[in-house]
């Protein structure tokens, strides 16, 4: 596998100039557990950013039930790639099926690449952040404030974790 730095340079996270909100709620990323030799990318829709703890953060949202989660689990590195609107296909393709049945690189032709700490970005990204976890949690439905919330997105009572990465490298296409 080649390394990022072949095709993207760092930048500083407290410079990137991207909506979030519309980036990873519309154009949805791509979130990459596991290593060299095993990983999965998922297609994410739900996240924030911001400051934690004095550290720029990527807060993200994973079902127990997914591969991914089996693979971030037992690392501390994860990344979230962002792509152009052309990928459209490529990240519904990564959230249709699962990484456990599926090779999802070879189904979308996307070239993984290696990061700084031994994450997996993709070459035709746009935006790639190398993370480390620093916190995670399962969502409580006995905090849900909004009444509806845990009929609406829990029926099936498997709930999000939250987990919460320093972002520790940020990638921008050279």
């Amino acid at each position: 596998m080649e390394h990022i730095t072949k095709y993207f340079k760092k930048a500083a996270a407290d410079q990137l100039t991207d909506n979030f909100i519309h980036s990873i709620g519309s154009d949805w990323m791509l979130l990459t557990a596991g290593t060299e030799h095993k990983f999965n990318p998922m297609t994410a829709s739900w996240g924030a950013m911001g400051v934690l703890w004095n550290k720029p953060v990527a807060i993200c949202f994973i079902r127990p039930s997914r591969y991914t989660f089996e693979l971030l689990e037992p690392h501390e590195i994860f990344t979230l790639t962002f792509f152009p609107e052309k990928y459209r296909e490529v990240l519904k393709q990564c959230g249709a099926v699962s990484g456990r049945n599926h090779d999802k690189i070879q189904a979308t032709g996307i070239t993984p690449l290696l990061t700084h700490k031994n994450g997996i970005g993709y070459q035709q990204g746009r935006l790639c952040l190398e993370c480390r976890k620093i916190y995670y949690d399962e969502l409580n439905a006995q905090h849900f404030l909004l009444p509806d919330t845990d009929a609406k997105f829990y029926s099936d009572k498997i709930y999000h974790y939250l987990i919460i990465g320093e972002i520790t490298d940020t990638y921008l296409p050279l």
